[in-house]
């Protein structure tokens, strides 16, 4: 099979799509012909040299396929080859193809594409992991989230939404903001050209909520904002650093509000509990997915061939949902 390979030993690591080593389903595994993949600033990071996969992974960028099955495993008994799956991989996704653990996989709902279903996994799962299994986030409540318009942003305002919450997002442009609007977000503020807290203030007052729950991947710059924007028992999880992980903390300003402050990765959890946040991701949500009222946001579609282009994309900031890899 072909896939991505990164030369770490030349200037700007650049990427080559060439031959390598088909992969073997072991027991348990089914091997997965890739048609799509899809980009995540953890592709970035690691092709950078600052994010190795985790031990045992295939060491291919890529979280997020789509494809077809085209091999069971020893022990496999509830796939059949030729169905149509999308899973959330720990590496091995910029291939042809890709060995998945059966629990792993997700079925692709009807009507989508193979680049949509490559969009899902890792998006959604994050997105549910830190919302419901972290923050446990409540009907009623009000979620802040920055980066509303990133891939994990736009799963994130659906879900709150679906679950009966209200949403707050930032964005960093008109464009961006509208889009969080457009799924549902009640209020969605453009960093750039609005502070963000004093909305965000103005929005509880007039509403008469406090923020509970903050999804933040920013770090350093938004931190001390959102502790003060934080109520009563409100929960932070942190999913990344853009801008840093060095803060200062107040403890008393912690402990006299009784917030909690969460750290949280999904690529280094173990295969068991991955499984199981797939198992339940599928059975709260599922249904909403299969009738379309849920359905990841695609800002573009790059042939494989054009990795490069699509990481410049994402790496200037330049996406609104998830950017896709077409493999076949």
């Amino acid at each position: 099979m072909k896939a991505i390979h990164v030369e770490s030993d030349e200037p700007g690591r650049p990427m080559v799509w060439r031959e390598t080593a088909d992969p073997v389903p072991g027991p348990g595994e089914v091997l997965v012909d890739v048609y799509a993949a899809a980009l995540n600033r953890a592709d970035l990071l690691q092709r950078a040299g600052g994010y190795p996969a985790p031990p045992g992974a295939s060491t291919i960028l890529g979280l997020d396929i789509a494809g077809q099955v085209s091999q069971l495993g020893q022990g496999v008994t509830g796939r059949k080859v030729g169905e149509r799956v999308c899973a959330l991989l720990a590496g091995g996704g910029y291939a042809e193809r890709a060995v998945v653990p059966e629990g792993m996989l997700m079925p692709i709902p009807g009507g989508w594409s193979f680049e949509e279903a490559a969009a899902l996994p890792e998006a959604y799962l994050t997105a549910f992991t830190n919302l419901f299994l972290e923050a446990e986030f409540q009907p009623g409540e009000t979620l802040l989230v920055h980066g509303g318009a990133s891939g994990v942003g736009t799963a994130l305002i659906q879900l709150a939404k679906a679950a009966e919450g209200r949403v707050i997002a930032t964005a960093g442009s008109v464009e961006k903001a509208g889009l969080c609007r457009a799924l549902g977000a009640d209020l969605a503020v453009n960093y750039r050209e609005e502070d963000f807290v004093a909305r965000t203030r103005t929005f509880g007052e007039e509403n008469g909520v406090d923020v509970n729950v903050i999804i933040d991947m920013v770090g350093a710059d938004t931190f001390q904002h959102n502790l003060s924007l934080l109520g009563a028992r409100g929960r932070m999880v942190f999913i990344a650093t853009l801008s840093g992980a060095q803060v200062a903390l107040n403890l008393g300003e912690l402990m006299s509000r009784r917030l909690r402050l969460i750290g949280s990765v999904l690529r280094a959890r173990s295969l068991a509990e991955k499984v199981e946040i797939t198992r339940r991701f599928m059975e709260r949500f599922w249904p909403m997915l299969e009738a379309g009222t849920i359905r990841p946001v695609i800002d573009s579609v790059y042939p494989i061939e054009q990795v490069e282009d699509a990481h410049r994309r994402m790496a200037a900031n330049l996406n609104m949902g998830k950017i896709a890899l077409k493999i076949r």
